[in-house]
Protein backbone atom coordinates (compact mmCIF):
# COMPACT_ATOMS: atom_id res chain seq x y z
CA UNK A 1 0.00 0.00 0.00
CA UNK A 2 1.40 3.92 -0.89
CA UNK A 3 1.52 6.47 1.74
CA UNK A 4 -0.33 9.40 1.34
CA UNK A 5 1.05 12.72 2.36
CA UNK A 6 -0.82 15.73 3.13
CA UNK A 7 1.02 18.85 3.93
CA UNK A 8 -0.65 22.08 5.24
CA UNK A 9 1.63 25.01 3.38
CA UNK A 10 2.33 28.42 4.99
CA UNK A 11 -0.98 30.66 3.59
CA UNK A 12 -1.52 28.51 0.87
CA UNK A 13 -3.31 25.07 -0.26
CA UNK A 14 -3.32 21.86 0.68
CA UNK A 15 -0.24 19.81 -0.69
CA UNK A 16 -1.95 15.94 -1.27
CA UNK A 17 0.50 13.57 -2.87
CA UNK A 18 -0.14 9.95 -3.41
CA UNK A 19 -2.80 7.56 -4.79
CA UNK A 20 -6.59 9.17 -3.63
CA UNK A 21 -9.68 9.65 -5.17
CA UNK A 22 -11.48 12.83 -4.87
CA UNK A 23 -14.89 13.03 -4.37
CA UNK A 24 -17.82 15.57 -4.33
CA UNK A 25 -20.18 16.19 -1.81
CA UNK A 26 -22.48 13.40 -4.34
CA UNK A 27 -19.84 10.96 -3.95
CA UNK A 28 -19.14 11.76 -7.64
CA UNK A 29 -15.11 11.51 -8.96
CA UNK A 30 -13.72 14.53 -9.52
CA UNK A 31 -10.82 13.86 -12.33
CA UNK A 32 -7.29 15.25 -12.11
CA UNK A 33 -4.04 14.09 -13.82
CA UNK A 34 -0.87 13.10 -11.96
CA UNK A 35 -0.31 12.28 -8.23
CA UNK A 36 -0.18 15.74 -6.43
CA UNK A 37 -3.17 17.95 -5.65
CA UNK A 38 -2.99 20.85 -4.45
CA UNK A 39 -6.48 21.97 -2.82
CA UNK A 40 -7.55 25.67 -2.07
CA UNK A 41 -7.73 26.78 1.58
CA UNK A 42 -8.73 30.65 1.11
CA UNK A 43 -11.71 30.43 -0.89
CA UNK A 44 -10.91 32.24 -3.39
CA UNK A 45 -9.66 29.79 -6.38
CA UNK A 46 -11.91 30.23 -9.42
CA UNK A 47 -11.16 26.53 -9.64
CA UNK A 48 -12.23 24.83 -6.74
CA UNK A 49 -11.81 22.42 -4.96
CA UNK A 50 -7.99 23.08 -6.93
CA UNK A 51 -5.69 25.75 -5.88
CA UNK A 52 -4.78 28.02 -8.47
CA UNK A 53 -2.72 30.74 -7.00
CA UNK A 54 -5.07 33.62 -5.56
CA UNK A 55 -4.25 32.84 -2.14
CA UNK A 56 -0.81 35.08 -2.78
CA UNK A 57 -3.10 38.09 -4.45
CA UNK A 58 -5.41 38.15 -2.04
CA UNK A 59 -2.95 37.59 0.58
CA UNK A 60 -4.14 34.68 2.45
CA UNK A 61 -3.48 34.66 5.72
CA UNK A 62 -4.02 30.74 7.52
CA UNK A 63 -4.36 29.91 11.31
CA UNK A 64 -2.15 27.20 12.22
CA UNK A 65 -3.74 25.32 15.48
CA UNK A 66 -2.60 21.89 16.48
CA UNK A 67 -5.36 19.47 17.69
CA UNK A 68 -5.60 18.95 21.88
CA UNK A 69 -2.74 15.98 22.87
CA UNK A 70 -4.38 13.07 23.68
CA UNK A 71 -5.59 13.13 27.87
Amino acid sequence: MSDVTIQVRDNGPLRIEGPVRLVDQSGEEIAFEGDVLKLCRCGASSTKPFCDGEHGRIGFDAVHTRAPADE
